[in-house]
């Protein structure tokens, strides 16, 4: 029997298939966020160990692969055309498989965030829904740069630092602080976003998505992904200072100057550089997260 076959003939997906449909190499971002929000809270993480491993299955592989394998359904007709050997136009998740993966992983997801308190649980809901939305007409974020790259960003970083903090919270919205860290980390991911544009800005053009490599030109798009990056992280110095935590502020300066020192050789070629720049950018920009959540750590207080 040959290959072809074997895809005319499943019924049910490949094991293999189904793990690459979830893509595991995307769970980190919104892990790291979640861990953040851990951090951040200032509940010894002995005492809710068990918090911890939850909350991280519930960032990574549930919520944020809920988005993949949602974003892979959506966009099966072109990935037939542009990458047939994926997991659904390949038909090693046949029929309409990729939908029912969607919907169980979702209700898994919010069944686990529902056992971890009201505010995860209502956080989980939102999440839920920019994920759907990103990808799902009629909404499909994803096909302006603007509302994409900001439902992206909120997503995996502001609402996973979040929930983090609610979670060892006992379920408690965190206090101000921590919802000011993740707002301004979550706004400057929308540059982090950007930089995903520079490698796709041929298919782009072609099939009619506005990316902002699209709207507004590579050396604009390169000069926003800097700007998105770099003020929220100014700000968060700023406020860092005012809390009393200069040291912290100060590391985080040193993180923002490097990164600085980065943007000016990605804005010389940034289609070329774009690759590069977010494997260094990003790992630094990341390293600031943690950093002003030990920064904030103790002196949070949850909201009723």
């Amino acid at each position: 029997m040959n290959q072809t076959t074997v895809i005319a003939t499943r019924t049910y997906p490949e094991p293999k298939a189904i793990l690459e449909v979830l893509h595991p190499i995307t769970w980190f971002p919104p892990m790291w966020a979640f861990t953040c929000g851990v951090v951040s809270s200032g509940v010894p993480i002995l005492e809710k160990w068990w918090l911890l491993i939850a909350g991280i299955l519930l960032a990574g592989p549930l919520m944020c692969a809920t988005s993949q394998v949602v974003n892979d359904w959506y966009d099966r007709d072109v990935d037939a055309i542009n990458e047939p050997d994926r997991p659904i136009p390949s038909g090693r998740i046949p029929g309409r498989w990729g939908l029912y993966l969607s919907l169980i992983w979702t209700a898994v997801s919010l069944l686990l965030a529902y056992a971890l308190g009201p505010w995860v649980f209502g956080l989980a809901l939102i999440g839920m829904a920019i994920a759907w939305g990103y990808s799902a007409p009629p909404f499909r974020f994803k096909g302006n740069g603007w509302w994409g790259n900001l439902a992206a960003g909120l997503s995996y970083e502001g609402l996973a630092w979040v929930t983090g903090a609610a979670v060892m919270l006992g379920g408690a919205l965190p206090g101000w602080e921590i919802l000011t860290l993740a707002l301004l980390y979550s706004l400057g991911a929308h540059g982090i976003m950007t930089i995903n544009d520079f490698k796709s800005i041929a298919g782009d053009s072609q099939l009619g998505v506005r990316s902002l490599t699209v709207q507004l030109g590579v050396e604009r798009a390169a000069w926003w992904t800097c700007l998105a990056m770099g003020l929220p992280q100014l700000i968060v110095i700023v406020l860092l200072l005012a809390w009393g935590k200069p040291g912290h502020a100060a590391a985080i300066g040193l993180v923002l100057a490097l990164q600085v020192a980065l943007m000016i050789r990605f804005l010389a070629r940034p289609v070329e550089r774009a690759v590069w720049f977010s494997g260094l950018g990003v790992t630094l920009y990341v390293t600031g997260m943690m950093i002003s959540a030990f920064a904030v750590r103790g002196l949070m207080t949850a909201a009723g």
